[in-house]
């Protein structure tokens, strides 16, 4: 059989399109696939995460009444002591968590939304199963003896460890481990505050950073199911019940937008005392780990008792404030001593969230704030318990620098809609506010702290976990100042490097000389001679120390466009101690990567 031009292509086209053909195909059964599986699991995700969250609240509830008037009752103590025992017990709480992180500290040291976002991004959505157990009962802990914190931290983390359980049993990829993960945290969220919206967006927003359809799918599934057990379980209540609110004439949104900016402050304010006392109890304050979080929760114990306000999450006396029932001068005490008190509990050792806390202080905030508006401006301002619920929302927003998850929350939280406008519009001035002094969330900031970089990824993390005296080179060529050219010549042919520190009699250097300084000159004999070292010698050196690690390297290789950087000791900076190659620093780090990659 004999085929012509036209039929040959004829037939090499139909192949083409067919085979184009399946592997459209096969690509839309694979992601169909996906997409069915991973609803499927959302599904059952977003039960088990919101029975999870659900017990959580139980927990605190039922702490909350083993440390309060009604425990004492239980053994006994009669009803004299009451005053004197009720501000011991955050103290007692902190004896607890002491005794549980010393004898589980690598469980204790899990805990916390930023480990959240860790594993999500550089650990392969890999959460320890024991988080679970440990995070509940170190919170539930926490919260319900009085201390100053919130639960929505440690709900997240429940939820996204049992995400995490669920993907390592199945054995899921990393990229279906992620969205588990997600789909956890939003279930526990919306479970935990009867909040669906702000789930969805806390998990795309904080915890996975991602708004593709295959992420927001699962989580959308996830967080309704959540919800639907968490109402199931706890009713279907609103968390503050609040009074209808409006915006009252046009021009009040200068007023707002002044809030927001005062709220950004706020926040800085507060993740700055929240990260120096964090700093104080872990490395000034030399006494056993054991009793730090005693002492933190005796000193928020003693405030307590002019201050009772500032114990566990608030709850109550936000809802004093959305109601109008707070004078205007203990909610600007309140501020601060919220901020002192949830600082000390946290940096002491105590587990808990600061969603609520930084509630309370926008609530506080705003209440002070809006009293004075309502006073100076009446026809012109809404009450001081419409101000107080825009600061909620303003200050969260801006601490968590998620302003759009906040803007949704508070509208759930509080089911008024009538308020969108000036909460966003509050949300925003808050986060830019809060951005001119730190570009960080106080999740991120906490990863930073630790030398752990989420934002630029993997690798970031990696370079900055090899350090500068790891990788460098001792085998240097050192050139002396008054040494002429010729000699110079004969020195670096033996050389293997293109970089020559210029050193003076007393060994300091002075300069360095590159391969293109000397070859510039490499033709003119006349000046063999007469030109030295020192003449040709770059005297503007920049250094590395060997405690720098090679992200910070690669910045300064990437600014200077070099190839080698003389690495000085970080007590005498004229001193040279060996040299660092950009070759050697990327092969160093392919091998950390190619280490990293056969652990995971």
């Amino acid at each position: 059989m004999s085929y012509n031009v036209t039929s040959i292509k004829q037939l090499t086209t139909n192949n083409l399109m067919t085979s184009i053909t399946n592997q459209i195909r096969d690509k839309f059964r694979t992601v169909l696939m996906f997409d069915q599986n991973m609803l499927i699991l959302a599904a059952l995700l977003g039960f088990f995460a919101g029975f999870a969250s659900t017990f959580f609240r139980w927990m605190i509830e039922f702490f909350e009444s083993i440390f309060s008037i009604k425990g004492f009752s239980l053994v006994g103590i009669p009803p004299q002591v009451y005053p004197f025992l009720l501000p011991l017990m955050p103290m007692l709480g902190g004896f607890f968590i002491g005794l549980i992180c010393k004898f589980f500290p690598n469980a204790v040291k899990e805990n916390g939304v930023h480990k959240v976002m860790y594993a999500v991004a550089l650990n392969g959505g890999k959460v320890r199963k024991r988080t679970i157990a440990s995070c509940a009962v170190t919170s539930s802990l926490t919260i319900g003896s009085g201390g100053s914190a919130g639960r929505e931290g440690p709900t997240v983390q429940i939820g996204a460890a049992v995400g995490s359980t669920i993907g390592q049993l199945l054995h899921l990829s990393t990229e279906r481990m992620r969205v588990l993960v997600g789909c956890g945290a939003a279930a526990g969220i919306a479970a935990s505050f009867n909040a669906p919206l702000a789930g969805v967006l806390f998990a795309l927003e904080i915890i996975l950073g991602d708004f593709t359809i295959h992420t927001f799918s699962p989580i959308i599934i996830a967080s309704v199911i959540g919800t639907v057990t968490g109402r199931a379980l706890e009713g279907n209540e609103v968390t503050f019940n609040v009074p209808i609110h409006e915006l009252v004439h046009p021009a009040e949104i200068i007023f707002y937008l002044v809030l927001g900016i005062l709220c950004g402050l706020v926040a800085r304010l507060f993740t700055f005392i929240y990260f120096y006392t964090q700093q104080v109890f872990e490395e000034k304050l030399n006494i056993a780990d054991l009793y730090k979080p005693a002492i933190g929760g005796l000193i928020v114990g003693m405030i307590s008792i002019s201050m009772p306000q500032i114990l566990g999450n608030g709850y109550e006396a936000m809802e004093q404030a959305l109601t109008g029932q707070i004078f205007f001068g203990l909610a600007f005490l309140l501020i601060f001593m919220k901020i002192i008190c949830t600082s000390i509990t946290l940096g002491s050792g105590g587990m808990g969230g600061v969603f609520a806390p930084s509630l309370f202080i926008g609530a506080m905030l705003g209440t002070a704030y809006g009293s004075g508006v309502h006073f100076f401006f009446p026809t012109l301002s809404a009450s001081a318990e419409t101000y107080s619920v825009v600061g909620m929302g303003a200050v969260a927003g801006a601490v968590m620098q998620a302003p759009l998850t906040n803007i949704l929350m508070l509208f759930e939280l509080t089911n008024d809609y009538t308020l969108i406008l000036p909460i966003m519009a509050t949300c925003i001035a808050a986060s830019y506010t809060y951005q001119k002094f730190s570009k960080q969330s106080i999740y991120v900031q906490n990863l930073l702290n630790k030398g752990i970089n989420i934002r630029h990824g993997r690798e970031a993390s990696i370079m900055n976990s090899i350090k500068v005296r790891d990788v460098m080179s001792t085998d240097i060529t050192t050139i002396a100042q008054e040494t002429p050219f010729r000699k110079i010549l004969e020195t670096i042919s033996y050389s293997k490097n293109f970089y020559f520190p210029v050193l003076d009699k007393e060994g300091d250097m002075t300069g360095i000389l590159s391969f293109s300084d000397i070859r510039e000159v490499i033709f003119e004999e006349q000046l063999g001679d007469l030109l030295v070292a020192g003449e040709l010698a770059n005297n503007n050196v920049v250094s590395l120390t060997p405690q720098q690690n090679l992200n910070e390297a690669m910045e300064i290789f990437s600014q200077l466009d070099v190839d080698q950087l003389p690495v000085v000791r970080s007590e005498d900076k004229l001193k040279v101690i060996g040299i660092l190659s950009r070759s050697e620093m990327m092969a160093s780090y392919n091998r950390a990567i190619l280490v990293s990659g056969f652990e995971r």
